[in-house]
């Protein structure tokens, strides 16, 4: 009974709990003797709190048995255990950022995520492995080591958010939170055959946050079905006020039915977004996704918009983010920092305002551009990843195809050149290799339409099932 437990849905978990078919503390014990046994084989989990997840479980019990508890819709997430990623704040619990240098960290507060999670009923079970900093899509640090892919141990799992995937990926949790600037959300899910989703800045508001008007990174859902990123979104977003940049909407409205139907809407296809180098394999892959959306009624037509100058804005903002957040602890702890995240910092440093504004003149040009092309079309389909998993031995990837790559992230294009359009993208199941190893699809939507995005997430879901085979050792 407990691995039964451990391979059901979040949606399905909550719905046997509030009808008492399930208690909280059998869930949480379940997904505990699950982190025992496969956790160390894969190092997705870095902090466990298993005894004081139990004790919070019990106490939900008991409140449900005395009809004390909050209601569904105040808390959609009651007794569903969960972990959050190593670069999110949680109070009372070891927070290292992937970092030597805040090795033995504990915060005195829950960042905005975290205290939605709890609000909503969720239970910390641990935090997730990250990069340092969350720097590079390739999840290992000099505090805990690497992350392993569950489809194949000698393989990467991405990144940033590579944990979380991990652990979703294992069913060691139902629900995890991720965060995104180049792709840390999309790329692990598509890696681990799991659901990640980037949402329009503000939809999920971050605090603490020093660049509040700066929306590149954010913070979101990820789970094993776009059904379950529906439910954990309903109870993550909404507006906040310390958070300038949220959107009013509140996260109720995403509990809405996700089947609907698709005929005549128009999808973009764009196998390589206008030149990146793809892996062959990966480019098969995805190429015999393209019949599904046709089988859905959607009108499917090769067509990409002008992306061209999304590097240059990327790289800027970027490195103004990295010098922002890291800057002040350079001089002292250099040595404790990776060159990648050096090589970051100093980009930041050496910025001057011309460059920075224009940078800025052309993302303006670029999202006109975006809402130019989306008036066209309901949405846009691409690979998540120009690559399948790599080696779990190597940093980065330096070459696609036979195209070099000029930095750490430059291999990552598919996913930071949609960041920076500010639309929301999902990542979903999109195939396997010859070997074994999943292969992400990504449906970007337009500016705010995350409903649209999880609607043909959905309807390609549930007409593929990729989302159902898992990792061989699981």
């Amino acid at each position: 009974m407990s691995e039964e437990l451990c391979l059901m849905t979040a949606t399905e978990l909550a719905t046997h709990i509030r009808a008492r078919r399930l208690s909280c503390t059998e869930v949480m014990q379940a997904h505990i003797e699950r982190i025992e046994r496969l956790n160390a084989q894969v190092n997705a989990l870095v902090t466990c709190i298993p005894e004081r997840a139990l004790s919070i479980a019990r106490s939900y019990d008991e409140a449900l048995a005395h009809e004390t508890a909050p209601s569904s819709q105040e808390a959609p997430l009651y007794g569903l255990p969960v972990a959050h990623k190593d670069l999110t704040e949680t109070r009372g619990l070891r927070t290292t950022y992937g970092s030597p240098i805040f090795a033995d960290y504990v915060p005195a507060f829950d960042a905005l995520i975290v205290e939605r999670l709890k609000r909503a009923g969720a239970i910390t079970v641990g935090k997730t492995n990250t990069p340092e900093f969350g720097a590079g899509s390739q999840t290992f640090n000099a505090v805990f080591g690497a992350t392993r892919n569950p489809y194949d141990l000698d393989k990467t799992c991405g990144g940033s958010s590579g944990g979380s995937a991990v652990a979703l990926a294992c069913r060691m949790l139902p629900l995890a939170d991720g965060s995104d600037m180049g792709g840390s959300l999309r790329n692990p899910a598509s890696f681990c055959n799991i659901v990640g989703f980037r949402t329009t800045p503000g939809r999920v508001p971050v605090w603490p946050d020093l660049a509040p008007y700066m929306p590149l990174s954010v913070v979101g859902p990820m789970a094993r079905t776009v059904s379950d990123v529906a439910l954990m979104l309903s109870a993550i977003a909404g507006p906040d006020p310390r958070a300038p940049l949220s959107l009013d909407e509140p996260g109720a409205s995403f509990r809405e039915p996700l089947a609907s139907d698709l005929h005549g809407l128009r999808i973009a296809w764009a196998p390589d977004l206008g030149g990146l180098p793809v892996e062959p394999e990966v480019a098969t892959i995805f190429a015999a996704q393209r019949p599904i959306f046709e089988s859905l009624g959607c009108l499917v037509e090769d067509a990409h918009p002008d992306l061209s100058d999304a590097d240059e804005i990327f790289l800027t903002l970027r490195a103004m983010h990295f010098e922002l957040s890291l800057g002040n602890l350079l001089e002292e702890h250099r040595a404790q920092m990776k060159d990648t995240v050096i090589w970051n910092i100093e980009a930041g440093q050496q910025l001057r305002g011309p460059a920075i504004g224009q940078a800025l003149r052309k993302h303006s040009q670029l999202l006109a551009h975006m809402r130019a092309f989306f008036n066209r079309y309901d949405a846009m389909v691409l690979p998540v990843s120009q690559v399948p998993p790599f080696p779990i031995e190597q940093p980065y990837v330096t070459e696609i195809n036979g195209v070099p790559m000029q930095n750490y992230i430059e291999w990552m294009r598919s996913c930071y050149w949609i960041s920076v359009t500010g639309q929301p993208a999902l990542a979903i199941p999109g195939g396997f290799t010859s070997t074994g190893l999943p292969v992400g699809l990504q449906i970007v939507g337009r500016p705010r339409d995350e409903r649209l995005v999880l609607r043909l997430g959905y309807a390609f879901e549930q007409a593929t099932g990729y989302y159902r085979q898992q990792p061989t050792m699981v």
